[in-house]
């Protein structure tokens, strides 16, 4: 059995997308269309056997449209504000399609401190393989209507990664706006090479991830790579696709060649808790 055919055998598994996949990048509004495809793919998942925690961007990109900001807050309190009005709109977007295909999906916010405290750390992993054994499929964002500059995790690249390691997750899937990683950035270098597999993540391949992102997103390659080194030595496998086609989920799932495959390398003495990609 290949690394790719081995995907198919995952059984938990955490999917994240970011903003710029579920909006429109000229306007800032969901994209009902791909946000569907998403839910439907996702209850098919879930309906195999296999259990299934999204990790979702949007809730400020969706917010900052509602009151007709057409650029990202500059400011924090700006910032939470539209994340307080994104989030209650995403939700229902996504309870209302979820249902649709006879599932139920739960709201999960996380701060920083979530994973720096034991207590709350413990609490919320408790909730989610409660959750997960209930059939539940849960919904994670960041809080960042109370998160600050010390106690935010910054993307969500980084909090699929936390997630993940919290819960023993198997696979973690990266919708991104590009088709994986690349010896260089490809929109500046068209000698860029694609990496179909990477079975360690070195300091080369740190150097390959060039940062670039829209103007809605907070993650670039760089942060999907150290959420690779901290998935993958935590024992899940990582993968980073375009989100332009939700199919590319169900390809991944199924042992196809798509996007860049990071091989899981379980570190038994690995504390992603403790990382400095971390905290």
């Amino acid at each position: 059995m290949t690394e790719r055919e081995r995907l198919k055998t995952r059984q938990r598994i955490v999917i994240k997308v970011g903003s710029s996949t579920i909006t429109y990048a000229e306007t800032g509004t969901i994209n009902y269309s791909k946000l569907e495809k998403l839910v439907r793919i996702i209850a098919d998942i879930h309906n195999m056997g296999k259990e299934v925690v999204l990790v979702s961007s949007g809730a400020i990109a969706v917010g900052r449209h509602a009151i007709g900001l057409n650029e990202k807050p500059k400011t924090l309190a700006c910032k939470q504000a539209c994340a307080a009005i994104g989030q209650a709109a995403l939700m229902t977007v996504y309870k209302k399609l979820f249902s649709e295909y006879n599932q139920t999906c739960a709201q999960i916010l996380l701060t920083k401190y979530t994973f720096m405290q034991d207590e709350s750390y413990n609490n919320a992993c408790n909730t989610l393989n409660e959750l997960l054994s209930m059939g539940v499929i849960p919904i994670v964002n960041e809080n960042d209507t109370v998160s600050t500059a010390e106690i935010e995790i910054g993307d969500n690249d980084s909090l699929s990664a936390y997630v993940s390691s919290m819960i023993k997750g198997d696979l973690l899937i990266i919708l991104s706006d590009i088709d994986g990683l690349y010896t260089d950035n490809p929109r500046i270098n068209k000698d860029a090479v694609f990496i179909p597999v990477v079975k360690e993540v070195s300091k080369e391949v740190f150097e390959m991830a060039k940062g670039a992102g829209s103007d809605v997103g907070t993650g670039g390659m760089s942060t999907k790579i150290h959420a690779a080194e901290m998935a993958t030595r935590s024992g899940a496998d990582m993968v980073i696709i375009n989100g332009d086609d939700m199919e590319n989920i169900r390809a991944v799932m199924n042992g196809e060649e798509k996007g860049t495959l990071f091989v899981a390398n379980k570190d038994e003495k690995y504390d992603f808790r403790q990382t400095k990609g971390g905290f």
